[in-house]
């Protein structure tokens, strides 16, 4: 219980502060661009109904997570495919260092003429962005596979797709989780930026649109809105990584204990 309230508090003691700063700091604030944070709160029950909610964010959210499934099937795949053969790796490295390096909310134009401007655009382009680490994650997670235990496993006639799922895919999975991780942030991000054209709800079209008719307070409710979604996926991905690979964080507590 005392270890549980401890960890408690280091969880809460730094957004604690830093509200308090921002609560200090905008404190009697005449900024029109930067209102009291005081201000911010009273108007937040106020704009964010249950109807917002359903209208803005519930949309945001569906595409977030379209978008981040469709890049996670696609890059494990990819990856482990690139990963577990020499000369697939060799030819797609070049093509994938190009692609890596343009950034996704360039491709937002070209997308729109391809896909419109629904939410098809939308989802593309945030799984444009969250598949490449992913993808390199997993490649690098699939050739780091212990040479000692893929032999073992041939040896015992553990091959195919059992091989796949039971040596290559688990030995892989820390670098693979650490890509969905990185993807993750990525695909908030590129949500946001992908409903800013075009679009006629969602978190980003709302956010923008308070920032056009001057409604600063109601624009600092959208962006406090986007933290809490942030937030919460945070932990329920943190609570999925520990129980996927309870395993390896076991492990890992075993070999710190090891003298």
């Amino acid at each position: 219980m005392r270890l549980f309230l401890l960890r408690l508090f280091f969880v809460v003691a730094l957004p604690a502060l830093l509200v308090a700063v921002w609560w200090l700091a905008s404190d009697g604030s005449t900024n029109v661009y930067w209102p009291p944070l005081r201000t911010i709160l009273r108007t937040f029950p106020d704009v964010w109904t249950s109807e917002r909610l359903r209208s803005d964010l519930v949309p945001s959210v569906l595409r977030l997570l379209a978008g981040y499934a469709a890049a996670a099937v696609v890059g494990v795949a990819l990856g482990t495919a690139i990963g577990s053969y020499r000369r697939v790796r060799a030819v797609c490295e070049p093509v994938l260092e190009f692609l890596r390096a343009v950034p996704p909310p360039v491709l937002v134009p070209v997308i729109m003429l391809f896909a419109g401007i629904g939410d098809t655009m939308k989802i593309a382009v945030i799984a444009s962005g969250c598949v490449w680490p992913i993808l390199l994650n997993t490649v690098e997670g699939v050739r780091a596979v212990d040479s000692v235990m893929a032999e073992t496993a041939r040896s015992y006639g553990i091959t195919g797709v059992a091989r796949l799922r039971s040596v290559v895919l688990r030995a892989a999975s820390p670098q693979i989780f650490a890509g969905l991780r990185q993807a993750l942030s990525i695909g908030i991000i590129l949500m946001v930026i992908s409903e800013m054209f075009a679009a006629s709800n969602g978190l980003g079209f709302t956010i923008v649109q308070f920032q056009r008719s001057f409604a600063i307070p109601d624009m600092w409710t959208g962006i406090l809105v986007l933290g809490l979604l942030g937030f919460l996926l945070s932990v329920v991905f943190q609570l999925v990584e520990r129980r996927v690979l309870g395993w390896y964080h076991g492990l890992r507590a075993v070999s710190r204990r090891s003298p």
